[in-house]
């Protein structure tokens, strides 16, 4: 019995070994979805009362879920971390305006990185790492290019980051490939369709693809299509709430979409795809912790403390799904702590990507793959760091090192001198800093120690102001010139 037993033990260990080495340089086309403020919770799969997205809840079923998965409080940072694979404070990302949304140049990109092994690369939505010209997605990695400006739709702030003048959330001015174009319906539809048909065009070509579709969506203004707030504002929902929630919906039809054209095309087996969101929830839009959001509705975020823009678990825990048909596990969860530093060092694995010298010292993240294989596999603890940096622009940031920060490792969160047990206590209701002294000294070191090796990377904070919005400049210069046509609508 017990040589059976060993046996069985044995075959599974030589069988998980074998897996293990299978997803290193196997190439598959990635597509990378990212939500702009959706959070956790927002999702049927992870127990919302009355949002529907029954799509996501598909793929939920199908994918490795990484149920510790943590990014940046705001928008930003996180899309830094993702482009660089290290902690966006290197970047010198540290607002989301002001010049200080800008990725230092010397960043190289995973998009870049992916180009360089002959992956076909394309961006559909938001990009808000620098409006400037430098800092355009086209130079840094991506040969397909179709993106609104600033954080937002519409935006313009006192610096460079502004989007087309006048823009709205439907029927929006989109810069495709270096020129603008007009285009007719809901951005978030029109993201989505753009980068479809993206892929319809380079899907039967030898060199793989990397999608990158990252909505602005279900970011404010809470704008969507009538059919999605209906039911919303019959419910009883006021128009902020209504919007917030039509907007997820609206994102779940267009996932549904593309699983189906997925599906459709035959590239479900070897296709990845992820998703993912920016940030934790924003309040703006979700109601507040407390209060209805509307009459019989109470306010709902998975149990999590913290918000969007927060240093709090809820801040910057998102959902994180992996979908591979026929090539990894379904209906997995992760409880091993992951963040968005590790994208881009997984995306180089499954490439195949050797990191040189360079690449090595500016990745902080580690390769997902071995716990996407394998999710019992041994996973070395490490520290996390979270930095709300929005200090005022000129301030010396020495001056806030010890605010709104947090430090996580799997079972603890340090947020200030305040220290919670995640396991026992993933509400974060009880300090136990004082019973664990020992634990904030480690936490409160490691902290120190990445604040002084990220202090000499914030290359922005003494920049000067741009006197010009180049998104503006560009717009008035070409509809002087040729004017805005018409974007091609794909056919799918």
């Amino acid at each position: 019995m017990y040589i059976l037993k060993f046996l069985l033990l044995l075959l599974l260990f030589i069988n998980s070994a074998v897996h293990a080495d299978t997803l290193s340089g196997t190439r598959p086309n990635i597509i990378l979805i990212i939500t702009d403020d959706q959070g956790y919770g927002p999702i049927g799969a992870h127990g919302h009362p009355w949002i529907k997205t029954p799509n996501l809840d598909k793929l939920y079923s199908e994918s490795t879920r990484f149920e510790r998965f943590l990014v940046s409080p705001t928008c930003s940072p996180t899309r830094a971390a993702i482009m660089s694979g290290r902690h966006p404070l290197k970047n010198g990302v540290t607002h989301t305006i002001l010049e200080r949304e800008r990725m230092a140049l010397g960043t190289f990109t995973v998009a870049q990185a992916l180009q360089s092994v002959n992956y076909q690369t394309g961006i559909f939505g938001k990009w808000h790492l620098g409006d400037e010209k430098l800092y355009q997605p086209e130079n840094r990695g991506f040969s397909e290019v179709f993106i609104h400006g600033a954080g937002g739709i519409g935006q313009a702030y006192a610096c460079s980051c502004a989007d087309a003048p006048g823009n709205k959330y439907f029927d929006p001015v989109i810069r495709y490939n270096g020129e603008f174009v007009k285009t007719k319906g809901y951005c978030t539809d029109i993201f989505f369709k753009a980068a479809l048909g993206w892929i319809k065009k380079v899907k039967n070509e030898s060199d793989p693809f990397f999608a990158y579709i990252t909505t602005n969506a279900p970011h404010g203004p809470f704008i969507a299509p009538p059919s999605n707030t209906k039911k919303f504002k019959d419910m009883g929902f006021k128009g902020t709430q209504a919007g917030f929630y039509g907007m997820i919906e609206n994102i779940d039809e267009n996932i549904g979409l593309l699983l189906e054209k997925i599906s459709e095309w035959d590239l479900d087996k070897e296709t990845l795809i992820i998703f993912m969101s920016d940030n934790g929830m924003t309040g703006g839009g979700s109601g507040r912790p407390g209060k209805e959001v509307a009459k019989g509705y109470p306010f709902f975020n998975a149990g999590q403390k913290g918000l969007k823009g927060g240093v709090d678990e809820g801040g910057v825990r998102v959902p994180f799904f992996v979908r591979w048909k026929n090539k990894i596990n379904s209906g997995k969860d992760i409880e091993k702590l992951a963040a968005h530093i590790d994208i881009f060092p997984t995306f180089a694995d499954l490439a195949g990507l050797k990191l040189n010298e360079k690449l090595s010292n500016q990745i902080e993240g580690r390769s997902l793959l071995k716990l996407i294989e394998n999710p019992d596999a041994t996973w070395q603890d490490r520290f996390l760091f979270t930095q709300r940096a929005r200090w005022k622009t000129g301030a010396e940031p020495n001056d806030h090192m010890w605010q709104n920060f947090a430090v996580r490792n799997q079972r603890y969160r340090l947020v200030g001198e305040r220290l919670f047990d995640m396991i026992k206590d993933p509400a974060q209701k009880n300090d136990i800093s004082k019973e664990n002294a020992g634990v904030v000294e480690s936490m409160r070191k490691a902290y120190d120690d990445f604040w002084k090796s990220s202090r000499p990377l914030m290359v922005n904070e003494t920049v000067p102001m741009s006197k010009v919005r180049p998104y503006h400049v560009w717009f008035k210069e070409q509809s002087m010139n040729k004017g805005i046509p018409t974007w091609d609508d794909p056919k799918l």
